[in-house]
């Protein structure tokens, strides 16, 4: 949520912002109901002002004039019921409005339309790999899909999956369910004994207003899968989260924080379920984009200090960076334009890895390989510690002062089984096992085709 102090001071800063993010956001309205609130509520305070005055003199007079003042009394009443109703009005279209005005891109983000607009920023490759030649090249022999090796090696089922869940379910098996485990925990481990965040258990069923205050709602609605409580005769609406970004933030929420406990940094493994709609194609093929996941996730609640959220972003970063290089798989950075910021976010950079059977299909009908993201690292200063009321005194002045807060994905699997399946096949058919991987695999070097 913006603060409505910053929108009255420069409205043309958040029209732009909206624009250069294709989202329609209806500012002037905004500012029209925000000036007939202000307007009300100050006439309120003063025939409240009044009416303090004259109920103190009813009891001092008598006759006619304690008469008047009666009336005069009953009539303020009336003035301020129907000023209240005006407020009560006005108020959810205010707060529908604001709610729907995005944060503005940083200056360091790129204007764009789309994601096609996107800016690469570094590239990185282990030693056997050259992203100059084909995966063939650099192997010496074409390479399978994680779909096909997954039936090959008994890593997964979709079948099975769609039988009981319906399209993009899966079943991971043996060793698929193992590399999926160890991956999560590999992460777990990294963040917290190497990072020193705070490991925390979230809630993956949450209240509407979790969904609202993290900024997954308005605009993400669609894709949350609801449970209708309230149709059942619950007291809330509930949603299934497609992040522990939502649980993490939710924590915290409506505290005053400690100026000394600053940053908090906090992470978790949750699972995420999102409905994806609108996706369609190769995306939908394999364990690409499915409805449920895993994820290592990372929070940081800090300072109200740009140079401050600018550090922990690129901090934030560097720990995914270090999770792809300890698998050994070639990646990129990319900087995201402001049209595929979403909403919430002021800088967002993704980390693009690369896939073999993604990608355009070459002259011999197979793909040749593309870098698709596995983690984003987003940067939204106060806008969701403000809707969440995430606060904390500064030490200078006392005054209260909205925290900001950042996330990023450590791990999300299964998708990142498909760079660790399909970067790591050998010519047998067999996949061996990223040595990052292997004390959590029991000490498995390599997974076997099935006899």
């Amino acid at each position: 949520m913006i603060d409505i102090k910053k929108i009255r001071e420069n409205p043309q800063t958040y029209i732009d912002g909206a624009k250069a993010k294709n989202i329609q956001a209806d500012i002037d309205t905004l500012l029209e109901i925000d000036a007939k609130l202000l307007d009300t509520t100050r006439e309120l305070q003063d025939i409240r002002t009044e009416q303090n005055v004259a109920s103190k003199q009813i009891s001092k007079l008598s006759g006619d004039q304690k008469q008047a003042a009666i009336e005069k009394v009953g009539h303020l009443k009336e003035q301020s019921k129907q000023l209240n109703e005006v407020v009560a009005q006005l108020q959810p279209q205010f707060e529908q409005l604001l709610l729907h005005i995005p944060q503005p891109a940083g200056p360091e983000v790129p204007i764009g339309a789309s994601a096609d607009e996107n800016v690469e920023l570094s590239k990185w490759n282990p030693d056997w790999f050259d992203p100059a030649k084909s995966f063939a090249e650099n192997k010496g022999f074409q390479p399978k899909s994680h779909i096909e090796l997954g039936e090959s090696l008994g890593l997964m089922d979709f079948q099975r999956g769609v039988k009981m869940s319906g399209s993009r379910s899966y079943v991971l098996t043996g060793d698929g369910m193992l590399l999926h485990h160890a991956v999560l925990r590999m992460a777990l481990d990294f963040m917290v004994h190497e990072n020193g965040f705070t490991p925390v258990s979230v809630p993956i069923v949450v209240r509407e207003e979790m969904m609202v205050g993290t900024g997954f709602f308005p605009f993400g609605k669609d894709d949350a899968y609801e449970i209708p409580e309230v149709a059942r005769g619950g007291g809330h609406g509930l949603y299934l989260v497609g992040t522990g970004e939502v649980g993490l933030m939710g924590l915290r929420s409506g505290d005053m924080i400690d100026y000394d406990e600053l940053p908090l940094k906090y992470c978790t493994v949750s699972t995420c379920l999102r409905r994806e709609a609108g996706s369609a194609g190769k995306d939908t093929a394999g364990l690409f984009r499915i409805h449920q996941f895993e994820k290592v996730e990372q929070v940081v609640i800090c300072a109200a200090d740009d140079t401050e959220s600018d550090k922990w972003h690129k901090k934030m970063l560097s720990y995914s960076e270090q999770i792809v290089r300890k698998l050994e798989m070639p990646y990129r950075l990319l900087q995201c334009c402001s049209g595929d910021l979403g909403p919430k976010n002021v800088d967002m950079i993704d980390v693009e890895t690369w896939m073999p059977s993604r990608g355009p299909d070459g002259p011999d009908g197979r793909p040749t390989g593309q870098y698709c993201e596995t983690h984003s690292a987003s940067r939204l200063d106060d806008y969701q510690c403000r809707r969440l009321n995430i606060r904390y005194r500064d030490p200078q002045t006392g005054k209260p002062v909205v925290c900001h807060s950042l996330n990023d994905t450590v791990a999300a699997s299964p998708r990142i089984l498909i760079p660790i399946i399909e970067l790591n096949q050998n010519a047998d058919g067999s996949v061996t096992v990223p040595k990052a991987l292997r004390p959590y695999m029991g000490g498995i070097e390599k997974i076997q085709p099935k006899s």
